[in-house]
């Protein structure tokens, strides 16, 4: 859908999908939720904070006739593209609906650092590690200031006008994800848990989770709801959840043979897998050598949320030589 000809689309009763667009961002776009209550209105996710989002957004509210001084957010994860610009929406008296366990890290960049030393760790460059900071949209277009939450966890309700929602922790894309459940209208709004037309990333950037093993564990949980109709936060809205997830299980159970495959081969680290695994990116960019570093940073992420796994499995192990780490099979 372009933004140009359809800014604003209504998918059920008093619920609108507009599209936030991501300039310059292989995932071109956001889809932002507009909940339209009898007294108060929910805005689900928002896009970056930047200029261009911004403009989308408040065009958007306009055609939905929205009033920000009635309205609340609900962030369903702590990536930029979703939370970045609710520090600009938000007025005195909006609420902001959040996780807890990503509270306490939205302003935080101590974080960064982590991730920097893990990814040196894991054989990335320093010097594509500067540029992948200097690019990342998490760095440049997160919120600003300090934020304001009210906490939502497991089976917690919200209700905006007909709807009455369950709160789904879904663990794995972001360590607090949660998605929203409308059980009499079958209704899954999923930001990035399960996502139609790409896979949601799963990555690791830190040695105290198991990452693709919470989001296999989160599909699951999905797998058993009834639902018809999924919103999600990237392309097309789709109906056959439980397709998509067994899709989706099966998709990281291919990679897990693959990293397997690759490590026949020898002791590699992780930004070496990378190197070596099939990305849908290779079409624009024959060699992993012509990768541009963000996208190299996306792929080691995944690349080590599989080695974690299978090791933690048993059927891989990590050497640790000079603050570098090499996996291998066992």
């Amino acid at each position: 859908m372009n933004l140009k000809d359809k800014p604003v689309e209504e998918i059920l009763p008093g619920i609108y999908r507009i599209e936030i667009p991501l300039p310059k961002n292989p995932l071109r776009a956001l889809n932002a939720y507009v909940l339209k209550g009898t007294d108060r209105n929910l805005i689900i996710d928002t896009g970056w904070n930047h200029e261009d989002c911004m403009s989308a957004m408040l065009t958007c509210l306009r055609k939905t006739d929205v009033n920000l001084s009635k309205t609340d957010f609900f962030i369903t994860h702590l990536h930029a593209d979703h939370i970045g610009l609710v520090s600009a929406l938000a007025q005195d008296n909006s609420t902001i609906y959040f996780n807890e366990p990503e509270a306490d890290k939205v302003s935080v960049s101590a974080y960064w650092e982590e991730f920097r030393r893990f990814a040196r760790q894991n054989g990335f460059p320093k010097d594509d590690i500067r540029t992948v900071f200097r690019r990342h949209p998490g760095y440049k277009y997160g919120p600003r200031g300090p934020l304001s939450f009210c906490l939502l966890k497991e089976n917690d309700r919200l209700t905006i006008g007909d709807y009455i929602f369950k709160c789904i922790e879904t663990p794995g894309h972001s360590i607090g994800h949660l998605c929203l459940y409308e059980p009499s209208k079958k209704l899954l709004i999923s930001g990035d848990h399960v996502l139609q037309d790409i896979t949601p990333n799963i990555q690791l950037w830190s040695d105290g989770r198991n990452t693709l093993k919470q989001y296999i564990r989160s599909l699951k949980k999905v797998e058993q709801l009834d639902v018809d109709l999924v919103l999600p936060g990237h392309r097309r809205i789709f109906t056959n959840c439980r397709k998509r997830v067994l899709e989706l299980r099966a998709h990281h159970q291919h990679r897990l043979k693959e990293v397997m495959s690759i490590l026949e081969n020898g002791e590699l680290q992780a930004y070496q897998v990378a190197s070596r695994m099939a990305w849908d990116i290779s079409e624009a960019f024959p060699s992993w050598d012509e990768f541009p570093p963000p996208q190299k940073w996306f792929a080691t992420g995944e690349a080590i949320s599989h080695l974690k796994y299978l090791e933690e499995e048993g059927r891989i192990q990590r050497r640790i030589s000079e603050q570098r780490i090499f996996f291998s099979l066992k």
